[in-house]
Protein backbone atom coordinates (compact mmCIF):
# COMPACT_ATOMS: atom_id res chain seq x y z
CA UNK A 1 0.00 0.00 0.00
CA UNK A 2 1.03 3.39 -0.81
CA UNK A 3 1.41 6.19 2.18
CA UNK A 4 -2.49 7.11 1.44
CA UNK A 5 -3.49 3.52 1.55
CA UNK A 6 -3.88 2.95 -2.39
CA UNK A 7 -2.90 -0.40 -3.32
CA UNK A 8 0.50 -0.69 -5.41
CA UNK A 9 1.52 -3.12 -8.05
CA UNK A 10 5.00 -3.38 -9.32
CA UNK A 11 6.04 -5.38 -12.75
CA UNK A 12 8.27 -5.94 -15.58
CA UNK A 13 9.66 -7.51 -18.65
CA UNK A 14 11.79 -10.87 -18.30
CA UNK A 15 15.18 -8.87 -18.93
CA UNK A 16 14.32 -6.55 -16.10
CA UNK A 17 15.09 -2.99 -18.94
CA UNK A 18 11.14 -2.44 -18.39
CA UNK A 19 9.58 -1.64 -14.87
CA UNK A 20 6.29 -0.13 -13.65
CA UNK A 21 4.64 0.78 -10.78
CA UNK A 22 0.61 0.86 -10.70
CA UNK A 23 -0.70 2.98 -7.41
CA UNK A 24 -4.57 2.40 -6.99
CA UNK A 25 -6.91 -0.24 -7.81
CA UNK A 26 -6.42 -2.14 -10.88
CA UNK A 27 -9.63 -2.21 -13.35
CA UNK A 28 -11.08 -5.06 -15.01
CA UNK A 29 -8.86 -8.36 -15.70
CA UNK A 30 -9.54 -10.05 -18.97
CA UNK A 31 -8.23 -12.48 -21.39
CA UNK A 32 -8.34 -11.69 -24.85
CA UNK A 33 -8.83 -14.14 -27.71
CA UNK A 34 -8.78 -12.48 -31.10
CA UNK A 35 -6.64 -13.01 -33.33
CA UNK A 36 -4.71 -9.63 -33.33
CA UNK A 37 -4.07 -10.57 -29.14
CA UNK A 38 -2.94 -14.10 -30.17
CA UNK A 39 -0.36 -12.44 -32.23
CA UNK A 40 0.51 -10.02 -30.27
CA UNK A 41 1.63 -11.98 -27.40
CA UNK A 42 2.76 -15.32 -29.41
CA UNK A 43 0.04 -17.00 -27.23
CA UNK A 44 -3.43 -18.96 -27.31
CA UNK A 45 -4.63 -15.71 -25.75
CA UNK A 46 -3.82 -12.56 -24.00
CA UNK A 47 -4.23 -12.30 -20.17
CA UNK A 48 -5.07 -7.86 -19.42
CA UNK A 49 -5.87 -6.16 -16.89
CA UNK A 50 -7.13 -2.29 -17.21
CA UNK A 51 -4.81 0.25 -15.20
CA UNK A 52 -7.56 3.13 -15.63
CA UNK A 53 -8.29 5.20 -12.63
CA UNK A 54 -4.37 4.04 -11.48
CA UNK A 55 -1.21 5.80 -11.73
CA UNK A 56 0.76 4.21 -13.52
CA UNK A 57 4.52 4.81 -13.63
CA UNK A 58 7.87 3.48 -15.64
CA UNK A 59 10.30 2.95 -13.23
CA UNK A 60 13.35 1.83 -15.19
CA UNK A 61 13.16 2.22 -19.13
CA UNK A 62 9.93 2.27 -21.65
CA UNK A 63 8.04 0.29 -23.83
CA UNK A 64 8.46 0.54 -27.56
CA UNK A 65 5.20 0.46 -29.14
CA UNK A 66 3.54 -1.26 -32.10
CA UNK A 67 0.31 0.17 -33.80
CA UNK A 68 -1.38 -2.73 -34.73
CA UNK A 69 -4.66 -1.23 -35.43
CA UNK A 70 -6.21 2.26 -36.68
CA UNK A 71 -6.98 2.09 -32.77
CA UNK A 72 -4.44 0.41 -30.59
CA UNK A 73 -0.45 0.36 -29.80
CA UNK A 74 0.81 -2.21 -28.18
CA UNK A 75 4.09 -1.74 -26.12
CA UNK A 76 7.11 -4.07 -25.33
CA UNK A 77 10.57 -4.23 -24.04
CA UNK A 78 12.41 -3.63 -27.06
CA UNK A 79 15.52 -5.72 -25.76
CA UNK A 80 13.69 -8.64 -24.34
CA UNK A 81 10.22 -8.45 -26.49
CA UNK A 82 8.02 -9.39 -23.80
CA UNK A 83 4.24 -8.21 -24.32
CA UNK A 84 3.79 -5.03 -21.69
CA UNK A 85 0.40 -2.94 -22.76
CA UNK A 86 -2.54 -2.97 -24.50
CA UNK A 87 -3.26 0.75 -24.80
CA UNK A 88 -6.93 1.57 -26.50
CA UNK A 89 -8.69 4.95 -26.82
CA UNK A 90 -10.40 3.81 -23.69
CA UNK A 91 -6.87 3.39 -21.57
CA UNK A 92 -4.00 1.22 -21.09
CA UNK A 93 -4.43 -2.25 -19.87
CA UNK A 94 -0.72 -4.00 -18.83
CA UNK A 95 0.44 -7.86 -19.15
CA UNK A 96 -1.12 -9.74 -15.95
CA UNK A 97 2.04 -12.02 -16.78
CA UNK A 98 4.22 -8.84 -16.38
CA UNK A 99 3.05 -8.09 -12.44
CA UNK A 100 5.65 -9.22 -9.90
CA UNK A 101 2.76 -11.32 -8.52
CA UNK A 102 0.25 -12.33 -11.29
CA UNK A 103 -1.76 -14.53 -9.05
CA UNK A 104 -3.63 -11.62 -7.11
CA UNK A 105 -4.77 -10.71 -10.39
CA UNK A 106 -7.91 -12.72 -11.71
CA UNK A 107 -9.95 -12.62 -14.84
CA UNK A 108 -13.31 -12.18 -14.89
CA UNK A 109 -14.26 -12.34 -18.57
CA UNK A 110 -12.93 -12.95 -21.69
CA UNK A 111 -13.39 -11.43 -25.30
CA UNK A 112 -12.61 -11.81 -28.81
CA UNK A 113 -14.20 -15.61 -28.10
CA UNK A 114 -14.96 -15.91 -31.91
CA UNK A 115 -11.00 -16.43 -32.61
CA UNK A 116 -10.72 -18.98 -29.27
CA UNK A 117 -8.84 -21.99 -30.40
CA UNK A 118 -10.67 -24.66 -30.38
CA UNK A 119 -8.61 -26.75 -27.48
CA UNK A 120 -7.94 -24.16 -24.83
CA UNK A 121 -10.83 -25.29 -22.85
CA UNK A 122 -9.66 -28.85 -22.47
CA UNK A 123 -5.88 -27.68 -21.76
CA UNK A 124 -6.71 -27.82 -17.91
CA UNK A 125 -7.52 -31.65 -18.00
CA UNK A 126 -4.64 -32.38 -20.25
CA UNK A 127 -2.04 -34.16 -17.40
CA UNK A 128 0.71 -31.90 -15.26
CA UNK A 129 4.21 -32.18 -13.94
CA UNK A 130 6.22 -30.03 -12.61
CA UNK A 131 9.13 -28.59 -14.24
CA UNK A 132 11.98 -31.03 -13.03
CA UNK A 133 9.91 -34.24 -13.91
CA UNK A 134 11.13 -33.38 -16.85
CA UNK A 135 14.95 -33.51 -16.33
CA UNK A 136 15.58 -37.33 -17.78
CA UNK A 137 14.49 -35.73 -21.49
CA UNK A 138 16.13 -32.68 -20.06
CA UNK A 139 19.34 -33.35 -18.30
CA UNK A 140 19.85 -29.60 -18.93
CA UNK A 141 17.23 -28.27 -15.98
CA UNK A 142 19.57 -29.54 -13.39
CA UNK A 143 21.92 -27.07 -13.60
CA UNK A 144 19.78 -23.86 -15.33
CA UNK A 145 20.38 -20.51 -14.19
CA UNK A 146 17.92 -17.89 -14.63
CA UNK A 147 18.69 -14.54 -16.16
CA UNK A 148 15.21 -13.81 -15.59
CA UNK A 149 14.88 -10.23 -14.13
CA UNK A 150 13.20 -11.41 -10.30
CA UNK A 151 9.85 -10.67 -9.35
CA UNK A 152 10.54 -7.42 -7.01
CA UNK A 153 11.91 -4.12 -7.87
CA UNK A 154 16.18 -3.99 -7.45
CA UNK A 155 17.80 -1.01 -7.96
CA UNK A 156 20.63 -1.71 -10.56
CA UNK A 157 19.56 -4.58 -12.60
CA UNK A 158 21.91 -6.63 -14.37
CA UNK A 159 23.74 -7.29 -11.26
CA UNK A 160 27.25 -6.19 -11.01
CA UNK A 161 29.92 -9.09 -12.01
CA UNK A 162 31.75 -10.04 -8.57
CA UNK A 163 35.30 -9.92 -8.70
Amino acid sequence: MSLDNRPVYTGGCQCGAVRFRVEGALGDASVCHCRMCQKAFGSFYAPLVSVRGAKLDWTRGEPKYFRSSSHVDRGFCANCGTPLTFTAPDGVGLAIGAFDNPAEIVPSIQWGTEAKLPYVDAIPKLPGEETMADISSAPYLADLVSYQHPDHDTEQWPPKEKS
